[in-house]
């Protein structure tokens, strides 16, 4: 009896885990003998021995010189103790390969985005490792990608695989042919696959289109070029990858014979968002170049790759059209920048953004001048808000058309059947991503209606502050203009002057309240009451949103029955031959994924995008009122605005006016900027009496200090108003300490 176990001095493993297979051997998971490590051991098989020693010895030596985080970690190689050869032993990757992931019908169309962005990031730095080694790897593709988690639960991605590697200079040649032909480079392609005898040698980059068609499979779940039939149409494929336009990043025949449909961009079902689609698009394009002069070199595919990953990440939500964005800027890009990248995305112009995050202006928060890099960090569910201010629509977002779930035929067919409950999970994970981003979506909208009446908040508090600030500054004018009236007895000029600076302060203080009442009415309306707030909610309550219903929490508990009965087709597939009970079991596993599939679209259509619909429609007519408010504000802020520039221009009268009547003063001899201290002028000749002339003279130089005193106060306290003006209007302490001034100076 033959047995599954096989081991060498230190390891053991068993025939029946088998991770992979290839070409020359195959990977079975098995344990080290001494403390029960889980470890990978590769085999060799009989065509692998049948290869030059140097050839066989040349894996071996790859992996002893590399060593890397995004590398498979060498741990041993040993002897087989049956006298099978060397094995080699390695970390045990127990995500498995890129391959399988991207098999899985959850991954169809793709992998997240995040997920795309690890894959770009270790596969990048793990070619960095080899080429810094002068090694190329000559067989990259998903298969030899291995997810690695870590025990703290981190993925990492490694490159696995170095059977066809070897030690090779940056421009040095090689004629050797290897690797996966829907990978190979279009030179590799025609001499191996297509078997011409061409006179060309290959250099490293080779690898560079390797990694642009795993890119792509990764971001989109297919390959970038497909002829008609697949593998089998080899002629059409070669044709495909050479005759394509420089720019072109993939190229499908839909049919025997027909057209080729090229393309410049990534499919509509790829989950990238479109701000990281506008930076892998260039790149992909420069890795899948089949031209000699227009190909990428690897030092460049580095520094694209590090400058993709380097950039800042500001999650926002453009609430007009109800969709998440991704603006990714240069570290020392600042808010300027920012706006032309939302313009880019989302045509909304400079003027009309308005971009708040924790219920304030962005550039506010953030300054018009501080660095992406310093930006507060943001998540899709915690992102800024964009609203364009000259448009009060929400409009839900266009999405690719939904694939049908597959119909099954009568009759049990355990191949065709297995591959429909695949296909059939596979649309069913899609409408579950569909029914999580509309759950998304109804936590956003309901962030948007609190950030925007937080700011509206915020907006009104501050116009009521600075109305009451105006009100101070308006009774600080009325006092000035009183002490100026004062200053100005018997002086006809002046106080026709000061009356018709009265005149004007109290028809001003009359038109302003014009504005305080309504500045007043709108905080008394939305901040005290809270009205627009509570409009929004009692609008909501009537709704039955996907985070009310759990809609998610449904889309996840269909989608798994789907894959438990494809998991149970599958098992059929590999019984091939099934008694009659198990024939009745397979054919209700049918009918539950054809049921299960009806429910999941019904939740989709009928339930969740109705809802959201309906919740878009109440968020537009909210944002008109909530956009109404905000005007009324602006054009309040404004008229406030004016009457304070008004008030100043009282003030510079009043200047002016001071300065004429000290000017004029000093000139007559009444008062100078000493007169306080000179003795009081002799009694005129012309008077009375002495008595008469004493009393009269005493009078007149008490009346002449008193008012020099109110000027000198006056002048003083108008050159320090003139200094502060800007501080008055945000500090009430100084508006309070030049309030107490003023009453020194009127005692």
């Amino acid at each position: 009896m033959n047995s599954f176990l096989r081991g060498s001095m230190n390891y053991v493993w068993c025939t029946t885990s088998v991770l992979g297979k290839g070409a020359t051997g195959a990977v079975f998971q098995g344990v080290n003998k001494h403390n029960g490590e889980p470890v990978a051991v590769k085999t060799f098989n009989q065509l692998s021995h049948m290869r030059p020693p140097d050839v066989q010895m040349r894996e071996f030596e790859v992996l002893r010189k590399v060593k890397h985080n995004n590398i498979v970690k060498l741990l041993d190689i040993e002897d087989d103790q049956e006298g099978r050869g060397k094995v080699i032993v390695m970390e045990l990757c127990t995500g498995g390969s890129l391959f399988n992931i991207l098999d899985d019908p959850e991954n169809t169309y793709g992998l997240p985005q995040r997920e795309f962005l690890l894959v770009l990031e270790h596969l990048s730095a793990g070619m960095k490792h080899l080429r810094d080694n002068n090694l190329v790897h000559r067989d990259l593709k998903p298969g030899n990608i291995m997810k690695y988690i870590s025990e703290d639960g981190q993925t990492i991605y490694k490159l696995t695989d170095f059977g066809a590697a070897r030690e090779l200079e940056e421009n040095q040649q090689f004629v050797s042919l290897y690797g996966t032909e829907e990978y190979l480079h279009p030179d590799m392609y025609e001499r191996a696959v297509l078997r011409k005898s061409i006179n060309r040698s290959f250099t490293a980059n080779v690898d560079l289109w390797s990694i642009g068609v795993t890119l792509y499979h990764v971001a989109t779940g297919n390959l970038p070029f497909r002829p008609y039939g697949g593998r089998k149409n080899k002629e059409t494929m070669h044709h495909i990858t050479t005759k394509k336009a420089p720019g072109v990043i993939s190229g499908t025949q839909t049919s025997e014979n027909g057209p080729i449909e090229w393309s410049k961009t990534l499919p509509a079902h790829c989950q990238l968002k479109a701000g990281l689609k506008y930076l892998v698009t260039p790149l992909l394009a420069g890795l899948l170049e089949e031209s000699q002069t227009r190909m990428w070199s690897f030092d460049k595919f580095f520094f694209e790759v590090q400058n993709i990953l380097n950039k800042t990440v500001l999650h926002i939500f453009y609430v007009n059209r109800a969709t998440s964005i991704e603006v990714y800027m240069e570290p020392e890009q600042t808010y300027i920048h920012l706006k032309e990248h939302i313009v880019a995305q989302t045509e909304v112009p400079h003027a009309s953004q308005l971009l708040l995050l924790d219920n304030e202006l962005f550039e506010i928060k953030v300054g018009p001048n501080t660095s992406a890099r310093g930006y507060p960090s943001t998540e899709a569910t915690n992102p800024v808000m964009l609203f364009n201010t000259e448009n009060y629509n929400v409009i839900l977002p266009t999405e690719w058309d939904l694939p049908k779930f597959p119909s099954f035929p009568n009759g049990v067919s355990v191949e065709n059947d297995a591959s429909l409950a695949k296909v059939a999970c596979s649309v069913g994970h899609e409408c579950k991503r569909r029914i999580e981003n509309y759950s998304l979506l109804d936590a956003l909208m309901n962030k948007a209606v609190l950030q925007s009446s937080g700011f509206l908040s915020g907006l009104l508090e501050k116009l009521l502050k600075r109305t009451h600030h105006l009100e101070d500054i308006e009774r600080l004018i009325y006092e000035l203009a009183r002490m100026f009236d004062v200053a100005a007895t018997n002086h006809e000029t002046y106080q026709k002057a000061a009356a018709s600076i009265l005149a004007a302060y109290k028809k001003k203080k009359t038109d302003f309240q014009a504005v305080s009442e309504p500045i007043q009415q709108l905080h008394t309306r939305f901040v005290e009451e809270e009205s627009l707030v509570r409009e929004w909610n009692s609008g909501y309550r009537a709704l039955r949103t996907p985070n009310k219903n759990r809609d998610s929490e449904k889309s996840k508990s269909l989608v798994d029955r789907l894959r438990d009965s494809w998991q149970h087709l599958l098992r059929d597939r590999a019984t091939r031959s099934l008694t009659y009970n198990d024939e009745q079991f397979h054919v209700l596993e049918k009918v539950k994924i054809t049921e299960t599939g009806k429910r999941l679209k019904a939740l989709l259509n009928d339930s969740v995008r109705q809802a959201i619909e309906q919740e878009a429609e109440c968020l537009a007519d909210w944002y008109k009122k909530a956009q109404t408010i905000f005007l009324q504000a602006k054009f309040l802020h404004n008229d406030v605005g004016a009457y304070l520039d008004g008030f100043y221009d009282l003030r510079d009268q009043l200047l002016q006016h001071r300065e004429d009547l000290k000017e004029d003063l000093s000139t007559d001899g009444e008062v100078s900027s000493t007169i306080a201290s000179k003795p009081l002028p002799a009694p005129s000749p012309a008077l009375p009496s002495k008595d008469t002339a004493d009393h009269t003279t005493t009078e007149n130089g008490q009346m002449a200090r008193k008012n020099q005193y109110r000027l000198l106060c006056y002048t003083n306290l108008y050159s320090q108003l003139r200094n502060t003006s800007s501080m008055v209007q945000e500090n009430n302490d100084l508006l309070e300490a030049i309030q107490a001034l003023l009453k020194e100076a009127g005692e």
